[in-house]
């Protein structure tokens, strides 16, 4: 059995992250915040996740997923039409998640991405512009958003780099 049987698109609206682009809205047939625990477990773009809340973040490339108790807000979307491939993907991934739940293990506690000040105090602070970035500032929300490694700052020792690593986490990839 299917744990949501739909995800209905009732509204769209303007990105201001991204002219240009829309928000797509959608409301699920069924509480989300059960399955929740169990993609916290499995997912490795969680931006931030509150239990008590019942609301969880994702990071696609572009933008956000934002699932609520009985809705979901994709970000960043071209249009209407790649908004419900996108609203079908989402439906698809948590049942699939649903279907596999007697062999996760439930993640319940809160998650939350590293805040710019977080990530910032590991860096040199130099703003020597090595890794194609005008200031360390910039370096860091490049980080944040996938676009930078920490390998990229050759100013970084290897603790300090380790450091980084960990706190950055699922967040991003070196290689």
């Amino acid at each position: 059995m299917a744990f949501v049987e739909s995800l209905h698109l009732i509204k769209t609206l303007p990105c201001l992250a991204e002219p240009g682009r829309i928000i797509v809205v959608a409301r699920s047939s069924r509480p989300l915040d059960g399955v929740l625990p169990l993609l916290s477990a499995v997912l490795p773009n969680v931006v931030s996740y509150n239990p008590m809340a019942g609301v969880m973040t994702l990071r696609r490339r572009p933008g956000l997923i934002t699932l609520y108790p009985d809705q979901v807000y994709i970000t960043q979307v071209r249009d209407t039409e790649e908004g419900l491939e996108l609203i079908a993907a989402v439906r698809d991934l948590l049942n699939q998640v649903w279907e596999r739940r007697d062999e996760i293990m439930p993640r319940r506690e809160e998650r939350r991405a590293p805040r710019l000040l977080d990530v910032y105090t590991l860096l040199p602070g130099s703003n020597c512009k090595a890794c194609g970035e005008a200031t360390c500032m910039a370096f860091v929300v490049g980080l944040l958003q996938g676009r930078q490694r920490p390998s990229e700052c050759l100013l970084l020792e290897e603790g300090q780099q380790q450091m980084l690593l960990a706190l950055l986490g699922d967040q991003v990839v070196e290689g």
